[in-house]
């Protein structure tokens, strides 16, 4: 079963690439997208990964949570479901 990870605290210029690339090193990746601004196209500096299997997310989450990458301290955990709120609900 896939699991979902959350990737904070990003360099800006970090790419879908780049992450995957540093994710592959513990397991097959399913899925990289990096959260950006709608109105500029800038990343928010995080991120989701999604592993195909559980054991290759720890490995990743154990490995990569606190590590350094491109000049900033990565913040890696699973990925909480949040449920998406309706902007009309006001």
């Amino acid at each position: 079963m896939a699991k979902k990870i959350y990737v904070g605290n990003m360099n800006y210029s970090t790419t879908e690439d780049d992450l995957r690339e540093l994710f592959e090193a513990y397991g097959e990746v399913v899925s990289v997208v990096i959260i950006e601004d709608r109105y500029t196209g800038q990343s928010k500096g995080f991120g989701f990964v999604e592993m195909a299997e559980d054991d290759a997310a720890t490995a990743a989450i154990s490995a990569l949570d606190q590590s350094e990458q491109g000049g900033r301290r990565l913040r890696v955990n699973e990925a909480i479901e949040k449920p998406r709120r309706n902007n009309r609900d006001y």
